[in-house]
């Protein structure tokens, strides 16, 4: 018997057969999040019960799609490689004329994605504030590429951040430092969704609280669309003139503004494809990059999450599937409000699984923005230098960011003429060099990495000012051991292993 005052809930049911049983299940579990979600829009505030609604509005829609779509995204025996023509190389492109250039940049958006934390680099706050070369940040350099543009060509290139709640609040209080550049800086929040229990499909919230964020996250970067359109700023940028947003990553530092595709998009003599993405070479460090297919007749972005399992391999190869996404994209404006409005627009969603601080299992439900470019008309791939992608996800990125590879102009960076071949070399941190902080105590000054293939580097090591590495070098420190590299070392084609210490005396 229940104690006084409690409930006992009858889920027993009549028998069904399989089909009837997982339909009458879906809709359960349906009515059941309805009924949360509308408990979790009566714990906000007034002021933010508009937006919160929309925002479990539009998680509603995507968790019906979730409990409704079974089975593969895909069947491979449907996936095609494109037709060449499909991917254009970049060294096909014109470049504009000087006096053209204007009048293009002013039909230009540039947003940023905005939305993800430091904290994978041992930093707090959002990881656009990050320092990564002489002292400025992504953002920084971000700012300063576009102030560039709009003071050369006299132009007025706006700049949109697509902030999370991660990284609004702290995000804005950075953005006063720009007042006196001349930047239009904008800036939006993309949705807040809860997390649901793995087994339960419930959310982890009992309220809308902005203390607790382990039940919240930021549904990855595919709700750009309806976050840019319910913003009004999408609206605004149509009726100042505006055609194509360029939209990237903040930690890709190869990302810039480049006129010669915003020129091959505006100067086509029949459509103007709706939809760009850029693409480069894949290498076997890129092999679980998404990469462009043809399936049921459209270009479509295949990840490798969507891959049956016996064929990751064949995904992998380099021979078969040569290019991979670098998420720089160039969408219309006037088509992103074209498929909102008429329901077109379609992204598959990814089930994201995470375990909680607290040991609970639960499921992310995300979407990636390249994921719709099924939905858009006329949609086309080029291929870029590898120049164009030079993502900073970790403190190994970060140290051939900031190294002699790369000189710094107008926020952007440039390959150093001196290197005599275009790769970047492959670099390999250590644990002991994870977080930023522990990453520039380990170097006296950054080492000299003109000529260098391959770094690994593992344990407790240091290195002194004026290094340089060269060829292959790998440097082990097992454990208990310490290796100091000593001041203006040259190490080419080296493996360094062992005890090396040197101490001032």
């Amino acid at each position: 018997m229940p104690e006084e005052g409690g409930q006992v809930k009858n889920h027993r049911r009549m028998s069904s057969d399989t089909g009837d049983f997982r339909e009458a299940t879906r809709r359960d579990a349906q009515i059941a999040m309805h009924k949360e979600l509308d408990h979790l829009a009566l714990t906000c505030p007034d002021h933010m019960r508009k937006q919160v609604r929309a925002d479990l509005d539009g998680y509603e829609r995507i968790f019906k799609r979730f409990l409704s779509e079974t089975g593969p995204s895909v069947q491979w025996e449907k996936i095609n490689l494109l037709p060449k023509e499909a991917i254009k190389p970049y060294s096909e492109i014109e470049t504009p004329s000087k006096s053209q250039i204007k009048s293009m940049l002013d039909k230009l958006v540039v947003l940023k994605l905005n939305g993800g934390l430091g904290t994978t680099m041992g930093c707090t706050g959002p990881k656009s504030v990050i320092s990564v070369r002489s002292e400025f940040t992504f953002l920084d350099l971000t700012v300063q590429q576009i102030e560039n543009l709009n003071k050369v060509y006299d132009c007025d290139v706006p700049l949109v951040l697509m902030n999370s709640f991660n990284t609004e609040e702290d995000t804005e209080k950075v953005l006063g430092k720009y007042n006196n550049i001349k930047v239009n800086i904008r800036s939006f929040m993309q949705f807040k969704y809860p997390r649901i229990h793995k087994e339960s499909l419930l959310p982890i919230p009992r309220g809308y609280s902005n203390n607790d964020l382990e039940g919240w996250y930021p549904p990855g970067h595919g709700d750009i669309y309806e976050s840019f359109n319910n913003s009004g700023l999408l609206d605004e940028f149509i009726a100042a003139g505006k055609e194509y947003v360029f939209v990237s990553n903040i930690d890709n530092l190869g990302a810039t503004v480049d006129v010669n595709i915003l020129n091959f998009l505006l100067r086509q003599s029949v459509v103007s494809p709706e939809f760009l993405m850029e693409v480069t070479d894949k290498t076997r460090a890129d092999v679980k990059g998404g990469t462009l297919v043809e399936y049921e007749g459209r270009m479509r972005l295949l990840e490798i999450a969507q891959v049956p399992k016996d064929h990751v391999d064949e995904f992998k190869s380099v021979n078969k599937f040569r290019i991979f996404n670098t998420n720089n994209l160039w969408i219309k404006l006037s088509a992103i409000k074209r498929v909102i409005e008429d329901d077109s627009l379609h992204m598959e969603i990814i089930v994201n699984p995470k375990t909680l601080d607290n040991g609970v299992n639960v499921i992310q439900l995300e979407r990636a923005v390249g994921a719709a470019i099924k939905s858009f008309d006329g949609a086309i791939g080029i291929n870029v230098p590898r120049s164009r992608f030079l993502p900073v996800k970790s403190t190994s990125d970060l140290l051939i960011v900031m190294s002699n590879l790369y000189s710094l102009k107008a926020g952007s960076l440039t390959m150093n003429p001196l290197r005599s071949f275009p790769s970047v070399p492959l670099v390999k941190l250590g644990t002991a060099f994870k977080k930023v902080k522990d990453f520039l105590s380990r170097f006296a000054d950054i080492p000299d990495l003109l000529e260098l293939d391959h770094l690994t580097v593992s344990g407790d090591v240091t290195f002194g000012k004026g290094v340089a590495l060269k060829g292959t070098v790998i440097i082990i420190a097992n454990h208990g051991d310490r290796i100091d590299i000593p001041h203006g070392a040259m190490l080419e084609n080296k493996i360094v292993s062992g005890n090396l210490r040197i101490l001032d005396h």
